[in-house]
């Protein structure tokens, strides 16, 4: 089927449900036999009776946020990995969290949002995701060679020589946030680069909204389409050109919990989106993201069946994403701890002609000036983004305990 990318997607909706439970025993089994961590919490559990999404509900969530800790206690992977998988890379992710990728084909699970995206065999496509350390760049990569699309690993930033490179070998596609895309295709104009040959664009790190996607659209663009990743968890969902919600991916199970009771949501409820993976390179049971969301009813006019998500709808916790990368109340405590100056800081997220901007308010005693640029530097330094350093009097800042306030509308 040209349209889609196996015969998975379009299966009946109970037979995929079916399938999905009759896996689990097996991979509860694998987990608990050959990880520590799963062998550690699942010791009680006989796996051959989790069959069904009430016996799933009954296992212990496995949390995000908790896996820094866990990989200090049990280094590298926090008992995670199975004693005997076949490691090819591991990278850091903010945390900072160690991420495994084993030898196995597209271990993320990309090539099916990539399809999804427009992309097919001999495309080429510009890869802006990073490649250093963070594991964006190679996640998408591997999706790319799943569908048989060659790539240039392009990376961040570099603007100018990336539009030469663009204009050289003339890709198809492109990979990575959509606001990197806008800064391209702007420049791009303003210059007189060449850029037509952009066509489609699988985009993730960060919010879409609608105006940004029609801005893109305006420079060229005839398909920008999402997908929604962690690098723990690969592609959890991904638009297709219905533009209607996001379709979970094939052999996951996903729940929506309530973040404070961790009981399952109402039918499109918002609450935080609970991963289960059906793979035995990384078993992760009820991995809970953090990340906040809400089931959309029905199926997809793009003759997908899956169950379908309304995106990413913002953060459990105080942890937010700023330009594709996580920004965490930690990294403000550190921040403050490098300036003894600042009596209280927030950091405020806002979005400014459809970029993200960071802005850092401190509150510092009269008379304490000229230490921007030192804070400054320490931002970028924690956080590997630049932003704005604001000084402000004590007591000006909301005594509401907030570390990041994310103040962007998407609408």
């Amino acid at each position: 089927m040209s349209g889609h990318y196996d015969v998975l997607e379009t299966r009946d909706a109970e037979a995929r449900e079916t399938a999905l439970m009759a896996a689990l025993p097996g991979q509860v089994a694998h987990a608990k036999s050959a990880t520590d961590h799963y062998a550690e919490v699942l010791a009680a559990v006989d796996p051959h009776a989790v069959t069904s999404r009430a016996a799933l509900a009954k296992l212990p969530v496995t949390r995000k946020s908790s896996v820094p800790a866990m990989q200090k206690a049990r280094p590298p992977f926090g008992g995670l990995l199975p004693r005997h998988a076949r490691l090819v890379r591991i990278f850091q992710s903010p945390g900072p969290i160690y991420e495994p990728e084993t030898d196995q084909a597209d271990f993320w699970g990309y090539g099916r949002g990539f399809y999804a995206a427009g992309f097919r065999e001999g495309d080429l496509i510009h890869n802006t995701f990073a490649y250093h350390l963070t594991p964006a760049g190679r996640m998408v990569e591997s999706g790319a060679r799943a569908v048989g699309c060659p790539v240039i690993p392009a990376g961040t930033g570099n603007t100018e020589q990336q539009l030469k490179v663009i204009a050289d070998l003339r890709p198809s596609g492109y990979c990575g946030t959509p606001s990197f895309l806008k800064i391209l295709l702007e420049r791009a104009r303003e210059t007189g680069a060449d850029t037509s040959s952009l066509e489609h664009a699988s985009v993730g790190g960060e919010a879409l909204p609608p105006a940004l996607r029609k801005v893109l659209g305006e420079l060229g663009m005839k398909t920008v389409l999402q997908g929604y990743a962690t690098a723990e968890l690969g592609l959890i969902a991904y638009e297709s050109p219905a533009l209607e919600g996001m379709i979970v991916n094939e052999n996951i199970v996903v729940e929506i919990l309530h973040p404070a009771t961790g009981d399952p949501v109402t039918a499109g409820e918002v609450g935080e989106v609970v991963v289960t993976l059906l793979k035995p390179d990384y078993p992760l049971l009820r991995f809970a993201t953090g990340d906040l969301s809400a089931v959309l009813p029905g199926t997809s006019p793009c003759g997908r069946t899956n169950m379908r998500l309304r995106g990413w709808m913002g953060r459990a916790d105080q942890t937010t994403k700023v330009k594709g990368m996580f920004v965490m109340p930690t990294m403000i405590a550190e921040i403050q701890r490098r300036h003894p100056e600042i009596l209280k800081a927030r950091l405020v997220v806002t979005t400014v002609d459809n970029l993200d901007a960071m802005t850092l308010r401190c509150e510092v005693a009269p008379g304490t000036a000229g230490i921007e640029h030192r804070i400054g530097d320490s931002l970028q330094s924690v956080c590997k983004l630049r932003g704005k350093i604001e000084l402000v009097a004590p007591g000006s800042l909301p005594n509401d305990f907030k570390a990041i306030e994310d103040a962007r509308k998407y609408d």
